[in-house]
């Protein structure tokens, strides 16, 4: 039987979609929506990586944008940001609870040969997208211009990409995502990691794409934020907000989360 990208058979109806575009002024909108990988493209993942993959990680997914004149491409997917994640596990959170769950993770990988050394159970990312070698990115004090996208432009295309997602063994959840919209003279992208290790910590790696169609002006965002689980429950619980929903919502957790790390980018496409 023949198989689909992921593993499927051909006349399986999935959720989600095959390639679906826009372009707008020479830039190429795609984004792709699959169901999560089977067993056999997880274990070649698997072997490429050199670790276990999240729970349920969606390979087949991505979000793309390209230039046709200069030949810029910046793609956001599952595999490489997985490639950034730390695998000798030098960068394991040095907690003591991390210790015990650490060890349950790795009861639960025993059976994969090719996983014969500890890595970073959390999946934390840095993943700051897969571009292409030129046009690059420069280091710039250019803001992402809010004014710009807070006006009410008609969104033109929008799409919202699940890549990766974990339980951490039911000690919380680790997750990236990828939502882009596109406005008639711009468009903007979020790919945004997010971490709740309960009793240990929060962390939220975001990465923000801006363009301006009409000047090529590209401006790439990252901003990481960390902070110890125990301190945010504290200022969540003097709120009076419902704390156990605003621990589940990154968007909201954000403004708890202090900045720990933030650099700005720009290239200019022609």
């Amino acid at each position: 039987m023949m198989s689909s990208l992921n593993g499927a058979p051909l006349d399986t109806h999935a959720p989600g979609h095959e390639d679906t575009s826009i372009t707008k002024n020479g830039f190429k909108i795609t984004t792709r929506k699959l169901p999560i990988l089977k067993a056999g493209p997880i274990e070649e993942m698997t072997t490429k990586l050199g670790i276990a993959p999240p729970e349920m990680i969606f390979g087949d997914n991505f979000v793309r944008i390209e230039h046709a004149a200069s030949g810029w491409r910046i793609e956001f997917n599952a595999f490489d940001a997985l490639d950034r994640v730390d695998k000798t596990g030098d960068s394991m959170l040095k907690v003591s609870y991390s210790k015990e769950w650490q060890q349950n993770r790795q009861k639960q990988f025993e059976d994969i040969k090719e996983v014969v050394k500890p890595f970073d159970w959390s999946y934390s990312t840095d993943y700051k997208g897969s571009t292409a070698e030129s046009p690059a990115f420069q280091s710039t004090d250019t803001p992402i211009p809010l004014a710009l996208l807070k006006r009410p432009d008609p969104i033109q295309f929008f799409d919202d990409v699940m890549l990766y997602e974990d339980e951490l063994a039911d000690n919380g959840i680790a997750m990236l995502s990828c939502k882009i919209r596109v406005m008639p003279a711009r468009l903007l992208l979020l790919t945004r990691f997010f971490m709740r290790l309960d009793d240990v910590l929060f962390r939220i790696r975001d990465t923000r794409v801006f363009v301006e169609f009409a000047t090529g002006e590209v401006i790439r965002e990252y901003t990481a934020r960390e902070e110890k689980y125990e301190v945010v429950r504290k200022v969540l619980a003097g709120t009076k907000e419902d704390v156990l929903a605003l621990m589940r919502d990154p968007n909201r957790l954000a403004e708890y989360i202090p900045v720990v790390g933030k650099t700005l980018e720009k290239v200019v496409l022609k």
